[in-house]
Formats: structure tokens, sequence, C-alpha cells
């Protein structure tokens, strides 16, 4: 009888933390949603557990956002299922207007035009500067890590990457670094671009790196 015991303290544990991580962290008046993911039914327990937790010290910042919080089944509990999540059909409504939903949306939009237009999607720093120049850029995808670089050059030139598309009239995507999709871009050197018209044949001195990356564009977009 010990060991259920043990394993039932543990998980009052673990929700316990759960629950004052989103009470210490969470901004309630920002957020539109919150999804709650996992196998089986550790999800359910935890909600349960987290308003029943509400219940006792009266937490009305609880029970004012509770239509928030949406509860969705996940394969696994590691990061990358947070990508089958988001595609789930069941939520797309829910996640319409937030911003992890628009960069899903945009990453999956990337890589249907890579795959079908070639030449109106572009990845690569000197390939996107150079549709950028043209005022050709209709979507930026950048990563939020390239304005954290270490070489202020570095951030300076994809700030000014960022001005010259919003000149242009060009939607600019900022991907968080931390979110799947984000990583995903990050794998694509952080920057892609889907054009409002083809730019075929661009030669550049030194585009090795873009080169190496053709494999893996296409094996992420066939995930």
């Amino acid at each position: 009888m010990l060991e259920p015991l043990l394993c039932k303290k543990g998980l009052v544990r673990f929700y316990d933390a759960i629950m004052q991580a989103v009470l210490r962290v969470f901004n309630f008046s920002l957020l539109k949603c919150i999804v709650v993911a996992s196998p089986g039914f550790v999800k359910d327990q935890f909600f349960e557990f987290m308003y029943a937790e509400a219940i006792k010290t009266d937490c009305k910042l609880l029970f004012e956002n509770k239509g928030k919080f949406v509860l969705v089944h996940s394969s696994s509990g590691h990061k990358h299922a947070l990508k089958e999540v988001l595609q789930d059909p069941s939520i797309a409504s829910r996640l319409a207007d937030t911003k992890a939903a628009g960069e899903v949306k945009a990453l999956q939009q990337f890589y249907h035009t890579l795959q079908h237009d070639p030449n109106k999607a572009f990845y690569g720093v000197q390939h996107v500067e150079k549709a950028a120049e043209e005022e050709a850029v209709e979507i930026l995808l950048v990563s939020d890590s390239l304005f954290r670089a270490n070489d202020v050059a570095t951030r300076r030139r994809y700030v000014s990457l960022v001005e010259k598309v919003r000149e242009a009239s060009g939607d600019v995507k900022i991907f968080s670094s931390l979110h799947v999709s984000g990583e995903q871009l990050g794998q694509l050197s952080g920057v892609a671009a889907i054009l409002r018209f083809e730019m075929p044949d661009l030669d550049f001195e030194d585009d090795s790196d873009d080169e190496d990356q053709i494999g893996a564009a296409a094996a992420i977009g066939n995930d």
C-alpha cells in the first residue's frame, strides 16, 4: 500500500508545482487560450486538482479565467508533441487568433510553397535580403533568437531586414525559439520568406549553408 501512496503524493507535488507556475508566470489578461495537453488522463487529473485547490484557497483569478483552458490529448509529454496538438482541428478554432497558431500556419504555408512553387519560397539570410530589396517578400518568418545574437552587427542586420519588409507592406512573423515551430525555423537558419512573385536563379558567392539546408527543409516539411 505504501507505493501507491508515495506515487499519489508525488503527483500532488507535481500538479501543485505546475499550478504555482501558472499563477506566477501567466499574465491572464494577455492570454486568449491556455492549452493543457497530455497522454491519457493526466491533463484531466491536473485540471481537477487545480480547481479543487482554487476552491480551497478562494483563487478568483483561476475561476475568472476557467474558460481559457483547453484540454487536449497528445501522443506524448515531450515538447515535439506540441506540433500535433496545435494542428489538431478540434482546437484550431480556439487558437485561430493566437500568435502560436499564426506561427504554425505561416510555417506550413512556407513548406507548401517550397514544395510546390520553390521560386517563391526563400530561406537563408542572403536570399531573403535580396528578395526584400526587390520588395518581393509577402511574409517574413524570423526567429527571435537572431535578435539576441552576441554580435551587434548581426542584430542590426535582422532589425534592418524586418523594417525593410514592413516598409514594403510585408507581413512579419517573429517566432519564439522556445516553441516547436521556432525550433523548426531555426533549422532553416532562422529566417525564411514567402514571396509575392517568383525570383529564380539567384546566385551568391557563399551560399553553401543554404544548400546544406535544402534536404533538411524537405524533410521537415514532410513531417
